[in-house]
């Protein structure tokens, strides 16, 4: 176990790192003021955070993971179908209306929406479209003419939502996709993608293993852009970023905060497993002690990456923003591309993913070549973000031709690519990017637009970073269908080139 955890930490400190080497470069640079307490404090919860992600890591593979297969599995080898749709509608609902990322952005939208209908509707859609990606694996549907359709549905309501006037609410929406898709339910909802692929078996199981993070991004944002359409009144937002010194005499506070939420949050789970335990799944006692100290380590490992995240990331990312834009515009679009080729990294889902991704093709996708085109999509994600802040356009004219070309790669690539580069969209948008990424936006808005402008152009940023992941990845997957039709035209080419003399008769 201490060498697991030995291991964890130390892929968390190479993920952290970079990281905290740019927010160090930028406190020595003549570009921001940061202070020297917000400057230890912000190397503290870096400290914290890769404590966190590494027992957040060994969590996921000691109880995430195999809580999620032997879900998938037990409820589908009971061929109790009404069962295994009931259940996954339900642990949907109650998994996502606890995620503590849903509760900001209903607070958020709390002069538009209240903030229990919005929570509650939002549930309700990823409820729905989990219990339609496991139908998918089911009856064995294509993940990519899904996604065409339920994506043409959903551009065709956030046209509606424009015409109205209601433009501000898009970016929102499309940020609920990313926010819902957190910490605590990604490596769940993945795990029982393979578990009930790997029970209804078929030549495309291991396709199916993924997409159930892909459809379930889909449920929230169209829950969102509906709840636009019925609202009135205008959206109103004040900047909820406080400063370090702020932050530290109610410390206290907020860690029980933040340890009351992922209590909530994991405990969902732990009693819909518990209640399938004592009906359906009756594991023996030793695999149910290993899942009890995975979820401890979870639940600690989440404590102190979100605790470190709200304490020492949010508000350093905030004040970035604001410096940089202040001292340094010309910068902006350069530092975010930069930003995000790290920061992506330092998120706790992606390295589950990326585990799962290795697992199932048995090593024919390479974890490396995946992270790498992750990193440059969001990478180039943030750049664009940048760009759109400084010139104030609709985040709209990036996420209609980006899905438009994301969708169509998918009819060009193996469909398993497509698969897990829409999972990666959902999984790339973490708690990082919405703790650290999205306050140093507002930051940068804040000053080049104003506050009344931050709703408008700041968010939408972590719907640009689940969006490019699709293109680049669904690439890479390009890039193997014309490596392997290359070879196999040089392979005939010599067979055709070959000496006649060299041909062997046989009679």
């Amino acid at each position: 176990m201490l060498k697991s955890l030995a291991f964890k930490l130390q892929e968390a400190l190479v993920s952290v790192l970079p990281v905290a080497c740019i927010v160090f470069l930028l406190y020595l640079s003549p570009f921001t003021t940061l202070s020297n307490q917000e400057l230890v404090v912000f190397l503290a919860t870096t400290v914290l955070l890769i404590l966190g992600i590494g027992l957040f890591n060994l969590g996921a593979d000691l109880a995430m993971t195999p809580m999620g297969e032997q879900v998938g599995v037990g409820l589908t080898k009971s061929r109790k179908t009404l069962l295994l749709l009931t259940v996954s509608f339900m642990l949907g609902v109650l998994i996502t209306v606890s995620e503590p990322d849903l509760t900001v952005l209903a607070t958020q939208l709390k002069e538009l929406v209240n903030e229990s209908l919005l929570i509650w509707t939002v549930g309700i859609g990823v409820g729905l479209f989990l219990t339609l990606s496991v139908m998918k694996i089911i009856f064995k549907k294509t993940l990519s003419s899904l996604l065409m359709y339920f994506y043409m549905i959903l551009f065709a309501v956030a046209s509606l939502l424009i015409m109205n006037a209601k433009g501000d609410f898009l970016a929102v929406a499309f940020d609920s996709g990313g926010v819902t898709t957190g910490p605590v339910t990604v490596p769940f909802m993945m795990a029982l993608g393979v578990g009930i692929a790997s029970a209804v078996g078929g030549r495309n199981a291991s396709e199916n293993s993924f997409g159930m993070v892909a459809m379930c991004s889909v449920g929230p944002i169209l829950a969102v852009l509906l709840l636009g359409l019925s609202s009135s009144g205008e959206m109103t937002y004040a900047v909820p970023y406080q400063s370090v010194s702020e932050i530290l005499p109610g410390l206290g506070h907020t860690i029980l905060s933040v340890m009351e939420e992922v209590a909530i949050a994991l405990g969902m789970i732990v009693a819909a497993f518990a209640v399938l335990q004592l009906t359906v799944l009756h594991l023996p006692k030793k695999k149910l002690i290993q899942i009890a100290i995975g979820i401890l380590y979870t639940y600690f490992g989440l404590v102190l990456f979100l605790g470190a995240v709200n304490v020492g990331y949010m508000p350093v990312g905030y004040r970035l923003g604001c410096e940089l834009a202040d001292q340094a515009p010309m910068f902006i679009v350069g530092f975010g591309f930069l930003l995000g080729l790290v920061v992506v990294l330092a998120e706790p889902a992606v390295h589950v993913l990326k585990k799962q991704v290795e697992a199932i093709t048995d090593g024919r996708i390479r974890g490396t070549s995946m992270m790498l085109a992750l990193s440059i999509g969001v990478g180039i994600s943030l750049a664009l973000s940048m760009l759109r802040i400084l010139l104030g356009f609709s985040v709209f004219y990036y996420l209609i031709p980006g899905y438009l070309l994301s969708l169509g790669l998918s009819f060009f690539v193996p469909s398993i690519y497509t698969a897990i580069a829409f999972d990666s969209g959902g999984v790339a948008s973490g708690p990082l990017t919405s703790g650290f990424i999205l306050p140093f936006a507002v930051g940068i808005c804040a000053v080049f637009g104003g506050v009344d402008k931050v709703l408008e152009n700041a968010f939408g940023i972590v719907a640009m970073v689940a969006m490019t992941p699709l293109i680049t990845i669904q690439l890479l997957g390009f890039r193997s269908v014309v490596s392997a039709a290359v070879r196999r035209r040089i392979a005939m080419r010599r067979i055709l080139d070959a000496d006649d003399d060299r041909i062997i008769e046989f009679m």
